[in-house]
């Protein structure tokens, strides 16, 4: 078994298990779930596939298994598959468990027009940087649609996604070079701002936090349009 899809298996095995749950009941989610994640990846791997092709991130033979499909690892397909539904099934504990813990309309407002400031200029600054642009710019979008969306969804979600982000900086760390020999994932320096945490590349933050967020707001435009999948 490769690194990565051992890294894989131990993301997916605990949420799937949990989905049962009497109180979170994540698996009545499914129905929105599923069709929201599939409808994210439309976006998330055509930019992968180029991404590759161009050199902006590859990937180490040594961590993965054969062969590649449009040059992408089978690990790096069951990614956007098993990553969306574990972060989100967080997403879903953390309100089932905590409904009270979540920003006031007037915090989520400031901290989404500073999250929106700091993305724009983060995108001038590196306009040159093809990975930091697009996501920076996704990001501004998407949190502009959550907030004329109508609905509470980042009073919760800035909240869980700090928690999102313990198992993340665990995952993405092994998977840009954390305690391993060399990197499961490499990137273009030309390509991103060259900030890191830890070994995780600043940009990978916002591409989780779009990937989930995409998906979030699909999911809720699915319950309203579709009202009829509810049980």
């Amino acid at each position: 078994m490769s690194l990565y899809l051992a890294l894989l298996l131990a993301s997916f095995s605990m949420p799937f298990l949990l989905s049962f749950d009497r109180k979170v009941a994540f698996h009545r989610l499914w129905r929105y779930l599923f069709p929201a994640i599939v409808m994210t990846a439309l976006f998330f791997i055509p930019a992968d596939i180029l991404f590759t092709r161009h050199g902006v991130w590859g990937f180490n033979p040594r961590y993965h298994m054969h062969p590649p499909l449009a040059g992408l690892p089978p690990e790096e397909w069951l990614f956007f598959l098993v990553i969306p539904y574990a972060s989100i099934f967080i997403h879903y504990v953390f309100i089932s468990y905590c409904r009270s813990c979540l920003f006031s309309d007037r915090v989520t407002r400031m901290l989404t027009l500073i999250l929106i400031f700091a993305l724009v200029i983060t995108a001038i600054a590196f306009m040159d940087r093809i990975y930091t642009v697009l996501y920076s710019l996704l990001a501004v979008i998407l949190l502009v649609a959550a907030v004329t969306s109508g609905e509470k969804l980042l009073n919760y979600f800035y909240l869980s996604f700090l928690i999102i982000l313990i198992p993340f900086f665990i995952v993405n760390g092994v998977l840009t070079g954390t305690f391993i020999e060399e990197e499961v994932v490499w990137y273009n320096s030309a390509e991103i701002t060259g900030l890191r945490l830890i070994t995780v590349p600043v940009e990978d933050v916002i591409y989780g936090f779009c990937m989930i967020l995409l998906t979030l707001l699909i999911m809720n435009w699915l319950r309203k349009r579709f009202p009829e999948m509810k049980s």
